[in-house]
């Protein structure tokens, strides 16, 4: 398995958007989180979790001919094992046909629309602070349709169901997760 270090250098190389580079950061952290509770190996599913969108900057249509399918050649030319492939494939079965089999490709899909809610929770904050966000700020903007209306609640709450987490629960370790990298997220309120 290739090293974080490495896998951090692949996303650089592929991905320019710093809101997407945070972003597989905001999924490593929340993957690195479920890791610790189910009792798995957290450097493999923070990997995952963090290489899971690199090629999308490149190729931004979740299609047969896009994304992620476009990536998994280049994960399996860097060193990555097939277990690893297949759950980022499996994050978009539609396009893919991979479907999602194990506890790490189900939570893979669980966390990754999650954050960008409440990233984006964060960001309408007054402090911009995601440390300032709680629960029930996210399940008030949730009721809001309006609101990060590109997020797909329906995949977060069968993400949710999928790994047989409570969905508020599961808002709570993901948003804890995130937390805790605030500084690398650009959500501690320091406008960076």
């Amino acid at each position: 398995m290739p090293s974080r270090e490495s896998t951090w250098d692949l996303v650089c190389e592929h991905t320019e958007s710093i809101n997407l580079r945070r972003h597989m950061l905001a999924v490593e952290a929340a993957m690195c989180a479920y890791a610790r509770r189910f009792g798995e190996d957290e450097a493999v599913w923070g990997q995952i979790g963090l290489i899971h969108d690199f090629d999308y900057e490149q190729n931004p249509v979740v299609a047969t001919d896009g994304h992620p399918n476009t990536g998994a050649p280049i994960l399996r030319q860097h060193g990555y094992d097939e277990t690893m492939v297949l759950a980022v494939l499996s994050h978009a079965t539609e396009v893919t046909g991979v479907e999602r089999q194990s506890r790490l490709e189900h939570t893979l899909f669980a966390v990754d629309e999650l954050t960008g809610l409440i990233t984006a929770v964060a960001l309408v904050r007054p402090s911009k602070d995601i440390r300032d966000v709680k629960v029930k700020s996210v399940k008030k903007k949730w009721k809001d349709k309006a609101f990060a209306a590109g997020v797909n609640r329906e995949d977060i709450e069968a993400g949710a169901a999928a790994i047989d987490m409570n969905l508020w629960e599961h808002v709570g370790i993901v948003l804890e997760a995130m937390q805790g990298i605030a500084g690398e997220l650009g959500l501690d309120g320091s406008g960076g």
